[in-house]
């Protein structure tokens, strides 16, 4: 998150604040150097922009989101730009369910 990394940039130089956190990640993402995601009521993440062939896997149980490469993204917008009068720019798969570390720590 934006907040996150601008408490690690704090620990590097204490001078620096979260408002410049914000406008860096917004001219980041203007430039498409990376790309902001919103992950139910939490505050957005933020990820070095990446090709659509990625599935975001997203854990329900701690928040983190891992990658899957996976060649149906590129299926889906072939689809999509084959099979309809809409043009596809970006798309954002995203997984909701539990991660290896949550699932070995529930209980049984």
């Amino acid at each position: 998150s934006a907040a996150e990394i601008a408490a690690a940039a704090r620990r590097i130089d204490p001078g620096i604040n979260a408002s410049s956190v914000y406008r860096t990640l917004a001219l980041f993402a203007e430039l498409d150097l990376v790309r902001e995601s919103q992950l139910g009521d939490g505050p957005s993440t933020w990820e070095p922009d990446h090709d659509d062939h990625v599935i975001h896997l997203h854990c329900n149980s701690c928040g983190t989101t891992g990658h899957h490469d996976s060649s149906s993204v590129a299926a889906l917008r072939a689809e999509i730009a084959d099979g309809t009068d809409f043009t596809p720019l970006g798309i954002d798969v995203r997984v909701f369910g539990i991660c290896a570390t949550c699932r070995a720590t529930r209980p049984a």
